[in-house]
């Protein structure tokens, strides 16, 4: 005899995600976010284990039909350093903080999902609920996988998802293959030899050489790599010089490469190294160059993808499912995951109006809420009531 599932209600999703918001917590910090995820966890009687990467989370429920495959659907908790600019309710209750990229929603729809799937586990196999911390910049996910997250968790495929602003509610993204692109960022430092701004022959100027290499740099991009292979670079951040009458003797040049080919990758940062080596030697220079290849691209399985896609149709409706968005060159760490094991990342539309990521000004779209908590419990029935992942 089958369970009827009990749904957590629009106001109960809402009100976890209000609480989040107000009180956002940043990488490898959220320890009052991820005691309330645990304690809600426990309360739908799941098997949870805390303390993974630190602050991470993880239940376990098993399904009541036998045994099967094992996946993985995976939140991620943290919030950013950006000063909220709402006037809501809800507004983050720390300064400087704030939820900038939704992740308060992420948590709440996988919550809902987890509370609806315990009180009904009516599946063959076991669903490991992975709620993330640290995913903006500091590596969570690999921080987990290094802790032992698929030795402890053995895992066929994992999931997770993305609010998309620009995306109408009630309509998502699934691709193919590549959605987000490879991280990689740089410090570099130039010196040279300060003097007096009227006497330039007396120095060696780092100010001029580090202005080329700012306008040159984007010529590895669109001079040297394939066009049907899309990589940016770009320099974010330049320091130099105190006042009006000093040449600088140091520069400082921060910056960010992507892509999604990984050998093209590796090719960026050689032609990047050797741009910085002829220019040093040029102007008589020295570089300290700190190049950190952070993550990887985010690449769906082909054959999880359909599957993901076709649940999507049925929750959100026909023709509410994109298969034709390009990949975003923003990144994600979740790619350490897919990794491991297959894995598909999607995206559920935040709305047409919805303020972009990052910005103090954007807020989650609640209307998502039982939107993305139905798109799990529904992917569950279709992975693990048949008993057999996709090839």
């Amino acid at each position: 005899m089958m369970n009827t599932i009990k749904w957590p209600g629009q106001q109960e999703l809402q009100a976890w995600r209000h609480d989040f918001h107000r009180h956002p917590e940043t990488a490898f910090q959220e320890h009052r976010t991820s005691a309330r995820v645990a304690e809600l966890l426990k309360s739908f009687g799941l098997e949870v284990h805390t303390g993974l990467a630190g602050t991470g989370v993880v239940a376990v429920l098993k399904g009541s039909l036998g045994s099967g495959p094992s996946i993985g659907l995976r939140a991620d908790m943290d919030a950013l350093h950006v000063t909220e600019l709402n006037q809501c309710d809800h507004a983050s209750t720390h300064a400087g903080r704030m939820h900038a990229c939704g992740h308060d929603g992420h948590t709440s729809m996988l919550l809902g999902a987890a509370q609806a799937l315990a009180s009904a586990p009516d599946f063959a196999g076991t669903v490991h609920f992975i709620f993330q911390p640290a995913e903006e910049n500091e590596g969570g996910a690999r921080a987990m996988i290094e802790e032992g997250l698929f030795k402890r968790f053995p895992m066929d495929a994992v999931y997770s998802m993305h609010n998309w602003p620009g995306l109408p509610v009630g309509t998502a993204a699934v691709h193919s293959t590549a959605v987000m692109a490879a991280f990689d960022i740089f410090d570099l430092t130039l010196t040279g030899k300060g003097c007096h701004a009227a006497m330039p022959h007396l120095g060696k100027d780092a100010l001029l050489a580090a202005c080329q290499l700012v306008t040159q740099l984007p010529a590895l991009i669109a001079r040297e790599q394939e066009v049907h292979k899309p990589a940016v670079l770009s320099v974010t951040s330049f320091n130099a010089g105190d006042t009006y009458n000093v040449m600088p003797e140091v520069i400082k040049l921060l910056g960010t490469v992507r892509c999604f080919d990984m050998p093209q990758r590796a090719r960026i940062e050689q032609r990047f190294r050797d741009a910085i080596a002829a220019t040093c030697a040029l102007h008589g220079l020295e570089a300290q160059l700190d190049y950190r290849v952070s993550y990887p691209a985010t690449i769906n399985s082909p054959q999880h993808a359909e599957v993901c896609a076709e649940v999507l149709t049925r929750v959100l409706g026909e023709g509410k499912v994109r298969r034709d968005m390009v990949p975003s060159m923003a990144s994600e760490d979740f790619a350490f995951m897919a990794q491991e094991c297959p894995g598909v990342y999607i995206w559920l539309g935040n709305g047409e109006d919805s303020a972009s990521l990052h910005n103090p000004k954007y807020d989650f779209n609640d209307a998502n809420l039982p939107l993305g908590m139905r798109y799990w419990v529904e992917l569950v029935g279709a992975l693990l009531k048949g008993g057999k992942l996709p090839a």
